[in-house]
């Protein structure tokens, strides 16, 4: 015969939440739409991006953040899925979208200089919401995220 036994009267300090990892999906509001967004934060998570992925639903995508502005420059290998890219400024602003093509290892440079974060989300995304030049990334939504992931939101130059 089995005894199960419980404690009681000792309460057990509460494990603290393992941060999120890349794989994690947050919710980001871009222009007026609220999509699902991956964060490429570390030099490995940014290099190996959406390689491979074949499974990206119509409003995930994955955003790569930062610590300061400068300018960015992307391509697609080993990269199958169609996609556009979103270059914002560091206060949030959609500054320019580009087309990128599966397999295309021809970099896609930004023009300007003052670019802090990158939203890769699938070919025709930013046209089919009406999400222009102009249109803004939610801030605290990425702040939140970084946080989240374990990364303190002010090395990224955002308030916590």
């Amino acid at each position: 015969m089995a005894l199960a036994l419980s404690g009681c009267g000792q309460a057990q300090p509460a494990a603290e939440a393992a941060p999120k990892s890349v794989g994690d999906y947050f919710p980001v509001k871009l222009g007026g739409q609220t999509v699902q967004l991956q964060f490429a934060v570390t030099g490995a998570e940014m290099q190996r991006g959406l390689m491979e992925r074949r499974d990206l639903k119509p409003e995930q995508g994955m955003i790569f953040v930062y610590p300061r502005a400068q300018s960015l420059s992307f391509w697609m290998r080993n990269t199958p899925t169609p996609l556009d890219i979103g270059f914002f400024t560091a206060d949030g602003e959609l500054r320019e979208i580009y087309p990128l093509h599966p397999f295309d290892e021809t970099p896609v440079p930004s023009r300007r200089k003052d670019l802090q974060f990158a939203v890769e989300l699938n070919q025709g995304w930013f046209q089919a919401n009406q999400v222009k030049p102009g249109d803004k990334l939610d801030l605290a939504a990425v702040a939140a995220a970084l946080k989240a992931r374990g990364f303190p939101p002010r090395a990224f130059g955002l308030p916590h």
